[in-house]
């Protein structure tokens, strides 16, 4: 592998970006996910601190196996793409429902690894409401719910680390779970140096365009004021807001999931030469 492989798989990755059908699409169920988002925020408003804490990573977490399924139908559309067949995008999801549905389980564990961390943290939110001592036991004992706040946000990377490795091999090879542990066991015993840097290339533009579009919504409910106390108005405020975010951020999606295909198999290929 060397930088002309790189330039090759990340242009072709690029170009392959700008499909007005998986653009419709992904727009479509990144509106659906956001719906769940924006339901939550509106449950959130008059929230305490660990029922909001629920509220914010839980539909994160959930959407994940909605992008996972997404990922699988569109690793196998950008596979006939390059191989320069017709593409039916009918027939793909077809043979494709199978894979699609047993991978939308893989979000399960992870959530469920959530929600003990957040009732373990609620044991501590409880400690601290003690009368006299509460103050004082969440003082020495600050490095726990630290540690569990810093699971929660490890276990959302570990959730696009997901999308990244096993959306390609589920995709290309099947969802057999033997298989799967094997064929992903050997992907990261692989070259560390250019699993991270074709990682890189492929999650660094959904940062990016996450961090724009995120920074842009917060000036924007910066001047929603008042109105935004009340509940409805948040969820109505939030999902007209939401659209436009959906739409934009559908691009970067789409090239997170073929320049991960193009990493599988090039890696693939480095591994076996």
């Amino acid at each position: 592998m060397n930088l002309t492989d790189i330039r090759r798989i990340f242009n072709r990755a690029l170009i392959l970006t700008f499909s007005t059908k998986k653009l419709l699409m992904i727009s479509s169920l990144l509106a659906l996910c956001g719906l769940l988002v924006v339901f939550s925020r509106g449950l959130a408003v008059h929230a305490n601190y660990w029922i909001t804490l629920s509220l914010t990573f839980t539909p994160i977490l959930l959407c994940t196996g909605v992008l996972l399924s997404a990922g699988i139908f569109l690793t196998r559309v950008y596979h006939d793409e390059i191989k320069g067949k017709e593409v039916n995008y009918s027939e793909i999801l077809a043979n494709s429902w199978e894979a699609i549905i047993a991978a939308s389980y893989f979000s399960i564990p992870i959530v469920l690894i959530y929600l003990l961390l957040w009732m373990i943290l609620g044991i501590f939110i409880l400690l601290q409401e003690i009368p006299g001592v509460g103050n004082f036991f969440m003082a020495i004992l600050a490095f726990a719910p630290f540690l569990l706040n810093l699971s929660s946000l490890l276990l959302c990377i570990f959730a696009l680390l997901v999308l990244y490795f096993v959306t390609p091999i589920v995709a290309l090879k099947g969802g057999n779970r033997i298989q799967l542990a094997n064929r992903l066991t050997d992907r990261i015993k692989g070259d560390a140096f250019f699993n991270l840097l074709l990682g890189t290339l492929a999650i660094l533009p959904l940062v990016f365009s996450v961090g724009i579009l995120a920074f842009a919504a917060f000036l924007t409910e910066s001047m929603c004021g008042a109105i935004c106390n009340s509940s409805v108005y948040t969820v109505i405020h939030s999902f007209f807001m939401m659209i436009p975010f959906a739409i934009m951020l559908s691009p970067a999606v789409i090239f997170f999931f073929n320049l991960a295909a193009e990493a599988h198999v090039l890696m693939r290929k480095m591994q076996e030469t």
